[in-house]
Formats: C-alpha cells, structure tokens, sequence
C-alpha cells in the first residue's frame, strides 16, 4: 500500500510548507526519557478527547453512560461525534493539520498507513503486556492492524470467526436434508428447496440460495467464505519461503465457481445474480422464498423476527459452515477500525500510559457490562442463574443511549461481561460467534503492503471478478478462464505478488 501519501497530499493542499515541515517533523520526534521515579503519580481526572463515528442520534453530553464512564475511569471525557458521511474527510483533515484527539479512530486504509509510517502515532505494542484486558486478546486482533511489523493500535474488537449457514431448518427437516459438507452436498440440498415445494404453496416459487452480484468482493466474500470451508485459502496462502497463491489458483475455490455455474446452467440459481444486490437476498429469506444464506451466526435471530411477521410457523436456525475436513471459517478483520494515539496531543510517555490505562479499564467487567448491557434496572436486570436479560423497553432504550458507545469502545461481546439470555437462536448465534475464533484461517496479506495493489488493486480485482461472472454464466469457458488469469498476473498481479512476499519476507525476518 506504500502509494503516493493521501496524508502529504492534504498537508500540500491546505497548509504551506513550513507548516507541514512543522507539523510532520515534530510528530516524528521521540518523546522525552521515563519520568524520574521520584515522582508522584497524577491521579487528577485525565482530559481526554476522541474522535468517532456518529452512531443513530448523537447522545447528550454529560448522559449516564458518559459520566459511568468518566467515574470509573478518572477522566473527563470530550467526545467529538462525527457523522459517518462526513468522518473519512473530517479525519483527513485533522491529520493534515495535525491537531488530533487524544483517541482517533481511523481504519486500515493507505492514507491511514501512510500517517503511521510518517511518524504521527505512538507505537504501542511494547506496553500491551502491561495491561490485562488489552493484552488478553488474541494476539491476532493486533497482528491484523500492523504497519511495518509493529502495533500503533487498539481495535474496536469484533469476533473473527462469525461465519455461518442461516437455514430454514422446517424445510431441511421437511425434505430430509442433512447439513451439508461437500459441494455435492451442497448441489443436492439447493436442488431440493428449490424444486421440491418446500413451502408446499404449489408454486415453483422459492430457492435454495441465491448469489448477488458481490458474491466475490471484498474481505468477507460469500465465495471466500464457502471455498474456505473446502480447503481453500482465506484470500492467499503463503509458504515457508513466503511465495504468495491467490485464492483462485487453487482446485478448492475454483470447484466451488464450478458449482455455482452447474446451478446456474440448471437454473437452480437466480439468473440476475450479476445485478441482484445483497439486501434483495435477505427479502427472499423474509418473504419465505429462501432456504439458505451464507451470513454470521447472530444473523439467525433477526432473520427468525422478520420471518415470523410473514409465516409464523417458520423456523430457522444456525449451523456451522462446516467442510469434509471439518470447521475451517475465513477469519474476518477482527476490528471496527482502531484507535491512534497521536504524538501530538499525547507528548509524554506518563500521558500515553494514563491513555491505554483508560482503553484497558474499559474492558473490566464494570465497563463491559455498562457498555454491552446497559446500566442495571434501567436497561437490563440479573437473573436466578447470573445472566442478564434486558427488561420492558430496555433494549430498544439500549439502542438509542449505549449502542453508539459500544460500537465505538474497545469491548467483546464474551469478554468480561455476564452472558445475556435470550431466545435458542439468539444464544446459539453468539456462542458460534465467540467459539468461532477456534477455527479462523486467517488472511496472510491482509496487514501486507504493495505498492502495486495501492495503485491498481482494486482494477486487478475487477479482472478476476468479472472473469469469474462470465464462466459462470458461460460466457467464457474454463479456458478462457485461464488466460484471464494469466492476464491478471502480467497487468501487475505477479508484481503484487512478489511485493506482498518481500513485505512478509521483512516482517517475519526471514
């Protein structure tokens, strides 16, 4: 991702060069030595500022859950909510200028890297094992926002491994199906749902899945997802000698295209799905159309609500995406962007160490239960066996007065914080959600830079992507197929290739 820096593009256009000399060069500076042991430790409230995204209607300043915070923290919070439309450019600019938060929540995007590498934020990871909660994640929440090597961040933790099969479990019972684990498998329970009636109405009208036209885009591809559980990598595959196999040069990932082209020559797919979008896909399901759909495990519950609006005796339920050499998920990113802690707000390292003090509070029990339950009597209560339960309106008052904390703070549903009691499909999701992680196959590129893909990646992915469209609706024949691929590597996928393999080479010092 070592492109042209967004970052120094901005500081050209909005600011003169002495400015930015100024800025960037004092941002790159060490800070001073440890603070004499003589002195006395600060225990007044520490201002503390941060940047996030607006989340539904932006909470009152000085709201319960702000000062709960703030009381168990020690700290005086000044939260800058930042519309989601608008937070991308708005960060851009603080960058530029640098005058940032105490906290900046950014993502793992080029611009984002180019910042890092140009010296702006505290590197962290030496201090993680200094604090319990931080340091009691799996080491791969942080492996996965690297630069370099090295940690400058503290995710907003999400489960890696969500990974599931969202089902019509009357029609599987109904038709006799088995969960599938073979794309044979696969073939023969699509098949039934989609001709056997199985909402016995009379008509040819339902599906046993459906693809959508971004079926092979992005980090958290429906095919990824599926080929993953045959075998095939998550992304790439790397060897001891850090040589780097797409995904699509494997026999796995590209059985599973196979098996969607024999579905849509038989007409067993939805033959719009190069246009269809995704949220079509979930009316299907809601309308009772659908047998099957390829999401994350706490999908089940929502989809179970809408359902029953339509046809009060469905059911649904949840099962692993499991393969014929059993559970393998591909592993998602593990965070909802990170938190920075930028030199220029946080100048010493008593004041970094105050700032992750406050990141690993917030995973006490104390914090995690505020943040993922709500406060106690007001939107959840305790029950006889030590779970929690939201009460009367409390989930929907949870909504509008917690959620935009939680999705913003460093907390993990399964982390310090009591199990809450639910409907079966609702607890069976977020355990397969939180048990997930036992199976993740994780993407070995994914924390890589490559000059070659920051410039042209997303123009190489979109060869591959719609060479694969066009095989599987026969457009082109398998080998035709082939010389896409071969295409794709001379238009500068060998090159990326071999950047990403240089990259690993440096960071695993090979």
């Amino acid at each position: 991702m070592k492109v042209k820096s967004r970052f120094a593009l901005i500081c050209a256009a909005l600011f003169t060069t002495a400015t930015i000399a100024s800025a960037c060069g004092n941002a790159g500076e060490k800070a001073p030595a440890n603070q004499p042991q003589s002195q006395a430790e600060d225990t007044s409230p520490l201002n503390l500022s941060i940047a996030i995204s607006q989340v539904g209607d932006i909470p009152n300043k000085g709201n319960e859950i702000e000062q709960a915070i703030e009381k168990y923290t020690n700290t005086k919070l000044d939260v800058q909510w930042i519309p989601s439309a608008a937070y991308d450019d708005k960060i851009n600019v603080m960058i530029a200028s640098n005058e940032m938060p105490t906290l900046l929540r950014v993502k793992y995007v080029p611009n984002i890297i180019n910042a890092v590498q140009s010296g702006l934020f505290w590197e962290i990871g030496p201090y993680l094992k200094d604090y319990k909660n931080l340091s009691a994640k799996s080491e791969q929440f942080y492996s996965n926002i690297k630069v370099d090597g090295k940690v400058y961040g503290v995710p907003i933790y999400r489960n890696m491994g969500r990974t599931a099969v969202v089902y019509r479990k009357d029609w599987m019972d109904a038709l006799g199906l088995q969960q599938p684990k073979t794309l044979d498998d696969w073939y023969n329970v699509v098949k039934a749902m989609t001709l056997q009636d199985p909402d016995k109405n009379g008509k040819n009208d339902t599906y046993g899945m459906v693809l959508f036209k971004k079926y092979n885009e992005g980090t958290e591809a429906l095919t990824t997802r599926l080929a993953v559980s045959q075998g095939a990598p998550n992304k790439y595959a790397v060897d001891k000698d850090g040589n780097f196999t797409p995904e699509f040069y494997t026999k796995e990932y590209n059985d599973v295209l196979k098996f969607y082209k024999r579905l849509y020559d038989e007409k067993l797919l939805n033959q719009d799905f190069a246009v269809f979008d995704a949220t079509e896909a979930e009316k299907l399901f809601d309308t009772n159309r659908l047998g099957v759909r390829i999401a994350v495990a706490t999908n089940g519950k929502s989809q179970q609500d809408r359902l029953s609006k339509n046809n009060p005796n469905a059911v649904v339920d949840v099962m692993p995406l499991e393969g014929p050499n059993g559970l393998k998920i591909a592993a998602e990113s593990g965070n909802n962007g990170f938190f920075v802690i930028p030199k220029s707000s946080v100048k010493t390292e008593a004041e970094l160490k105050r700032v992750l003090k406050f990141l690993d509070q917030l995973g006490d029990e104390q914090m995690s239960t505020l943040l993922l339950r709500g406060i106690e009597g007001k939107h959840y209560a305790k029950t006889n066996d030590n779970r929690t339960e939201f009460v009367g309106d409390g989930f929907n008052v949870f909504q509008r007065e917690v959620k935009p904390y939680r999705d913003n703070l460093p907390v993990l549903e399964g982390y310090n914080v009591p199990s809450l009691k639910d409907v079966a499909i609702g607890e069976k999701g977020t355990k397969m959600e939180s048990e997930g992680v036992k199976y993740i196959v994780t993407n070995p590129a994914l924390n890589l830079t490559s000059a070659t893909y920051s410039e042209k990646g997303k123009e190489l992915e979109q060869m591959i992507w719609d060479a694969q469209t066009k095989f599987i609706m026969g457009k082109i024949d398998e080998a035709a197929y082939q010389a896409e691929i071969e295409k794709w590597k001379k238009a500068g996928g060998e090159k990326m290739l071999a950047e990403y393999k240089a990259d690993y080479l440096k960071q695993n010092k090979k």
